[in-house]
Protein backbone atom coordinates (compact mmCIF):
# COMPACT_ATOMS: atom_id res chain seq x y z
CA UNK A 1 0.00 0.00 0.00
CA UNK A 2 0.95 3.40 -0.24
CA UNK A 3 -1.08 6.88 0.56
CA UNK A 4 -2.22 9.24 -2.14
CA UNK A 5 -0.56 8.03 -5.14
CA UNK A 6 -0.02 4.62 -6.44
CA UNK A 7 0.26 2.32 -9.50
CA UNK A 8 -3.33 3.58 -10.41
CA UNK A 9 -2.63 7.13 -10.74
CA UNK A 10 -3.40 8.87 -13.90
CA UNK A 11 -1.76 12.34 -14.03
CA UNK A 12 -2.92 15.92 -15.47
CA UNK A 13 -0.66 18.31 -15.88
CA UNK A 14 -1.79 21.90 -15.59
CA UNK A 15 0.58 24.31 -17.44
CA UNK A 16 2.11 21.33 -19.17
CA UNK A 17 2.97 23.25 -22.52
CA UNK A 18 5.21 25.77 -20.05
CA UNK A 19 8.77 25.15 -19.76
CA UNK A 20 8.26 23.65 -16.58
CA UNK A 21 5.51 21.49 -16.68
CA UNK A 22 6.49 20.25 -20.55
CA UNK A 23 9.80 19.11 -18.56
CA UNK A 24 8.25 17.35 -15.57
CA UNK A 25 5.14 15.40 -17.42
CA UNK A 26 8.11 13.48 -18.83
CA UNK A 27 9.21 12.45 -15.58
CA UNK A 28 5.48 11.48 -14.13
CA UNK A 29 5.83 8.38 -16.29
CA UNK A 30 7.26 6.52 -13.38
CA UNK A 31 5.93 3.44 -11.70
CA UNK A 32 2.96 2.28 -13.13
CA UNK A 33 1.71 6.04 -12.90
CA UNK A 34 1.04 8.08 -15.90
CA UNK A 35 0.76 11.66 -17.57
CA UNK A 36 -2.36 10.95 -19.59
CA UNK A 37 -3.09 14.59 -20.08
CA UNK A 38 -2.45 18.15 -20.06
CA UNK A 39 -4.58 21.09 -19.23
CA UNK A 40 -4.22 24.61 -21.44
CA UNK A 41 -6.66 27.31 -21.83
CA UNK A 42 -7.31 27.69 -25.22
CA UNK A 43 -4.88 25.10 -26.56
CA UNK A 44 -7.54 22.24 -26.63
CA UNK A 45 -6.88 19.82 -29.34
CA UNK A 46 -3.09 19.95 -29.49
CA UNK A 47 -0.47 17.51 -28.21
CA UNK A 48 2.35 17.62 -26.30
CA UNK A 49 4.74 14.80 -27.46
CA UNK A 50 1.70 12.77 -27.82
CA UNK A 51 -0.08 13.94 -25.03
CA UNK A 52 -3.46 15.48 -25.65
CA UNK A 53 -4.11 18.43 -24.33
CA UNK A 54 -7.32 19.99 -22.92
CA UNK A 55 -9.00 23.53 -22.47
CA UNK A 56 -10.76 22.11 -18.99
CA UNK A 57 -9.52 19.36 -16.54
CA UNK A 58 -13.25 18.16 -16.58
CA UNK A 59 -12.96 17.29 -20.62
CA UNK A 60 -9.30 15.55 -19.83
CA UNK A 61 -10.93 13.66 -17.32
CA UNK A 62 -13.66 11.96 -18.82
CA UNK A 63 -11.64 11.94 -22.04
CA UNK A 64 -8.38 10.11 -20.47
CA UNK A 65 -9.61 9.08 -16.88
CA UNK A 66 -7.10 11.06 -15.09
CA UNK A 67 -7.56 11.44 -11.37
CA UNK A 68 -4.61 13.83 -10.19
CA UNK A 69 -3.27 16.89 -11.12
CA UNK A 70 -0.18 18.45 -10.98
CA UNK A 71 -0.63 22.01 -11.39
CA UNK A 72 3.02 23.61 -12.92
CA UNK A 73 1.50 27.34 -13.59
CA UNK A 74 2.96 31.17 -12.48
CA UNK A 75 1.58 31.90 -8.97
CA UNK A 76 -1.24 34.48 -10.52
CA UNK A 77 -2.67 31.79 -12.19
CA UNK A 78 -2.87 29.06 -9.44
CA UNK A 79 -6.29 30.14 -8.31
CA UNK A 80 -7.66 29.26 -11.97
CA UNK A 81 -6.29 25.94 -12.24
CA UNK A 82 -6.75 24.77 -9.01
CA UNK A 83 -10.42 25.80 -9.38
CA UNK A 84 -10.43 23.73 -12.77
CA UNK A 85 -9.58 20.75 -10.71
CA UNK A 86 -11.48 21.00 -8.02
CA UNK A 87 -14.54 21.31 -10.38
CA UNK A 88 -13.41 17.77 -12.09
CA UNK A 89 -13.47 16.21 -8.76
CA UNK A 90 -10.14 14.76 -9.23
CA UNK A 91 -8.88 12.75 -6.33
CA UNK A 92 -5.93 14.11 -5.79
CA UNK A 93 -4.31 17.79 -6.78
CA UNK A 94 -0.72 19.25 -6.29
CA UNK A 95 -0.32 23.01 -6.60
CA UNK A 96 3.20 23.39 -7.00
CA UNK A 97 3.41 27.44 -7.48
CA UNK A 98 5.46 29.24 -4.21
CA UNK A 99 3.66 32.51 -3.25
CA UNK A 100 0.29 32.01 -3.79
CA UNK A 101 -1.73 35.03 -2.59
CA UNK A 102 -3.00 34.80 0.61
CA UNK A 103 -6.95 35.73 -0.78
CA UNK A 104 -6.55 33.25 -3.31
CA UNK A 105 -5.85 30.22 -0.98
CA UNK A 106 -8.33 31.09 1.18
CA UNK A 107 -10.44 30.54 -1.77
CA UNK A 108 -9.48 27.77 -3.05
CA UNK A 109 -9.93 25.97 0.56
CA UNK A 110 -13.11 26.73 0.48
CA UNK A 111 -13.67 25.22 -2.85
CA UNK A 112 -12.25 22.16 -2.01
CA UNK A 113 -14.31 22.02 1.81
CA UNK A 114 -17.42 21.52 -0.75
CA UNK A 115 -15.94 18.83 -2.61
CA UNK A 116 -13.89 15.31 -2.42
CA UNK A 117 -10.58 16.32 -3.86
CA UNK A 118 -7.69 15.96 -1.46
CA UNK A 119 -5.50 19.73 -2.25
CA UNK A 120 -1.91 20.04 -1.32
CA UNK A 121 0.21 23.21 -1.47
CA UNK A 122 0.69 25.84 -2.92
CA UNK A 123 4.12 25.73 -2.71
CA UNK A 124 4.40 21.74 -2.12
CA UNK A 125 7.45 19.59 -4.00
CA UNK A 126 4.75 17.18 -4.39
CA UNK A 127 3.93 13.38 -3.38
CA UNK A 128 6.09 10.32 -4.09
CA UNK A 129 5.92 6.81 -3.26
CA UNK A 130 8.56 5.46 -4.44
CA UNK A 131 8.91 2.52 -7.59
CA UNK A 132 5.28 3.08 -7.70
CA UNK A 133 3.89 6.83 -8.33
CA UNK A 134 5.03 10.58 -8.66
CA UNK A 135 2.72 13.28 -8.72
CA UNK A 136 5.47 16.47 -8.48
CA UNK A 137 8.66 17.69 -9.30
CA UNK A 138 10.99 15.82 -7.16
CA UNK A 139 13.87 13.54 -8.42
CA UNK A 140 12.96 9.91 -8.48
CA UNK A 141 16.73 8.95 -8.57
CA UNK A 142 17.15 9.35 -4.62
CA UNK A 143 14.00 7.57 -3.24
CA UNK A 144 13.90 3.35 -2.85
CA UNK A 145 10.82 1.51 -1.51
CA UNK A 146 10.24 0.67 2.05
CA UNK A 147 8.51 1.38 5.12
CA UNK A 148 9.37 5.34 6.20
CA UNK A 149 6.65 7.63 5.79
CA UNK A 150 7.64 11.21 5.26
CA UNK A 151 5.65 14.72 5.69
CA UNK A 152 7.78 17.48 5.22
CA UNK A 153 7.18 21.49 5.29
CA UNK A 154 10.43 21.93 3.24
CA UNK A 155 11.36 20.00 -0.69
CA UNK A 156 14.65 20.76 -0.15
CA UNK A 157 15.10 19.33 3.36
CA UNK A 158 13.05 16.11 2.37
CA UNK A 159 15.59 15.47 -0.43
CA UNK A 160 18.65 15.72 1.80
CA UNK A 161 17.21 13.46 4.52
CA UNK A 162 15.79 10.86 1.93
CA UNK A 163 18.94 10.71 -0.16
CA UNK A 164 20.79 10.33 2.86
CA UNK A 165 18.01 7.57 3.88
CA UNK A 166 18.14 6.08 0.83
CA UNK A 167 22.35 5.59 0.81
CA UNK A 168 21.75 4.19 4.03
CA UNK A 169 19.27 0.91 2.74
CA UNK A 170 16.53 2.65 4.57
CA UNK A 171 13.00 3.10 1.75
CA UNK A 172 10.07 5.11 1.72
CA UNK A 173 6.51 4.41 2.02
CA UNK A 174 5.84 7.51 0.78
CA UNK A 175 7.17 11.17 1.16
CA UNK A 176 4.53 13.93 0.96
CA UNK A 177 5.85 17.60 0.79
CA UNK A 178 2.82 19.24 1.96
CA UNK A 179 4.46 22.87 1.56
CA UNK A 180 6.48 26.18 3.45
CA UNK A 181 3.39 28.59 1.91
CA UNK A 182 1.70 30.94 4.70
CA UNK A 183 -1.40 28.44 4.90
CA UNK A 184 -1.77 24.87 3.72
CA UNK A 185 -4.38 22.99 2.22
CA UNK A 186 -2.99 20.15 3.42
CA UNK A 187 -1.28 19.67 7.01
CA UNK A 188 0.25 17.42 9.12
CA UNK A 189 -2.86 16.09 10.58
CA UNK A 190 -4.46 14.91 7.54
CA UNK A 191 -0.78 12.99 6.73
CA UNK A 192 -0.82 11.74 10.02
CA UNK A 193 -4.61 9.64 9.70
CA UNK A 194 -3.39 8.21 6.52
CA UNK A 195 0.11 6.92 7.31
CA UNK A 196 -1.40 5.55 10.86
CA UNK A 197 -3.71 3.63 8.38
CA UNK A 198 -1.45 2.21 5.50
CA UNK A 199 -0.34 -1.55 6.24
CA UNK A 200 2.72 -0.09 4.40
CA UNK A 201 4.48 2.20 6.94
CA UNK A 202 5.94 1.16 9.82
CA UNK A 203 7.52 4.32 11.28
CA UNK A 204 6.73 8.18 10.59
CA UNK A 205 8.64 11.13 10.33
CA UNK A 206 7.85 15.03 10.57
CA UNK A 207 9.82 17.42 9.17
CA UNK A 208 8.92 20.87 10.43
CA UNK A 209 10.46 24.21 10.65
CA UNK A 210 9.84 27.69 11.92
CA UNK A 211 6.40 29.54 11.17
CA UNK A 212 2.77 28.79 11.96
CA UNK A 213 1.68 26.07 14.04
CA UNK A 214 0.67 22.73 12.09
CA UNK A 215 3.83 21.08 14.32
CA UNK A 216 2.29 22.22 17.35
CA UNK A 217 -1.21 20.81 16.30
CA UNK A 218 0.41 17.33 15.18
CA UNK A 219 1.63 17.28 18.80
CA UNK A 220 -1.55 17.55 19.99
CA UNK A 221 -3.26 14.74 17.16
CA UNK A 222 -0.28 12.05 17.88
CA UNK A 223 -0.84 12.11 21.67
CA UNK A 224 -4.74 11.20 20.82
CA UNK A 225 -4.29 9.33 17.69
CA UNK A 226 -1.23 7.96 16.64
CA UNK A 227 0.08 4.93 17.86
CA UNK A 228 2.71 4.05 15.24
CA UNK A 229 6.64 5.35 16.47
CA UNK A 230 6.89 8.95 15.44
CA UNK A 231 10.37 11.02 14.90
CA UNK A 232 10.75 14.32 13.54
CA UNK A 233 13.29 17.12 12.54
CA UNK A 234 12.15 20.47 13.38
CA UNK A 235 14.68 23.46 11.93
CA UNK A 236 15.03 27.15 12.46
CA UNK A 237 16.06 26.94 15.86
CA UNK A 238 18.55 30.02 15.67
CA UNK A 239 16.12 32.12 13.36
CA UNK A 240 15.96 35.90 14.69
CA UNK A 241 11.85 36.58 15.53
CA UNK A 242 10.05 38.84 12.60
CA UNK A 243 12.68 37.24 9.92
CA UNK A 244 11.41 35.36 7.06
CA UNK A 245 13.63 32.34 6.61
CA UNK A 246 13.30 31.09 2.85
CA UNK A 247 9.36 29.69 2.84
CA UNK A 248 6.53 32.25 3.06
CA UNK A 249 5.62 30.70 5.96
CA UNK A 250 8.70 30.25 7.69
CA UNK A 251 8.69 33.46 10.53
CA UNK A 252 8.54 33.45 13.71
CA UNK A 253 5.37 35.67 14.79
CA UNK A 254 4.78 34.33 17.95
CA UNK A 255 5.45 31.67 20.90
CA UNK A 256 4.20 28.73 19.25
CA UNK A 257 5.59 29.48 15.79
CA UNK A 258 8.83 28.91 17.38
CA UNK A 259 11.51 25.67 16.70
CA UNK A 260 11.81 25.34 20.69
CA UNK A 261 7.52 25.66 20.95
CA UNK A 262 7.27 22.61 18.52
CA UNK A 263 10.14 20.63 19.70
CA UNK A 264 8.93 20.42 23.18
CA UNK A 265 4.91 19.80 21.99
CA UNK A 266 6.60 17.06 19.87
CA UNK A 267 8.65 15.59 22.78
CA UNK A 268 5.44 15.76 24.89
CA UNK A 269 3.98 14.36 22.91
CA UNK A 270 6.35 10.97 22.90
CA UNK A 271 7.69 11.72 19.23
CA UNK A 272 11.57 11.20 19.33
CA UNK A 273 12.77 14.99 17.81
CA UNK A 274 16.52 14.66 16.39
CA UNK A 275 18.72 17.41 15.69
CA UNK A 276 20.10 16.92 12.00
CA UNK A 277 19.31 14.59 9.08
CA UNK A 278 22.30 12.11 10.55
CA UNK A 279 20.83 11.48 13.73
CA UNK A 280 17.82 11.21 12.30
CA UNK A 281 19.09 8.21 9.97
CA UNK A 282 20.51 6.39 12.95
CA UNK A 283 17.64 6.60 15.30
CA UNK A 284 15.48 5.24 12.19
CA UNK A 285 17.69 2.75 11.29
CA UNK A 286 18.27 1.15 15.02
CA UNK A 287 14.17 0.89 15.57
CA UNK A 288 14.11 -0.65 12.09
CA UNK A 289 16.55 -3.13 12.59
CA UNK A 290 17.30 -3.31 16.17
Amino acid sequence: MSILVDENTRVIVHGITGRVGAFQAKTMNYGKARVVAGVVPGKGGQNLDGIPIFDTAKEARSETGGNTSVIFVPKQFALQAVLDALEAELSLIVCVPEGVPVHDVLKMKDRQRRGRSILIGPNSPGVISPGKAKAGGMSDKIYMPGSIGIISRSGTLSYETVNLLTQSGLGQSTVVGIGGDMIPCFDFVEALELFEKDKETKLIVVIGEIGGTGEIEAAKHIKKRIRKPLFALIVGASAPPGKKMGHAGAIVSGEKTTAAAKIEALRNAGVRVVENPFELRDVLASALWS
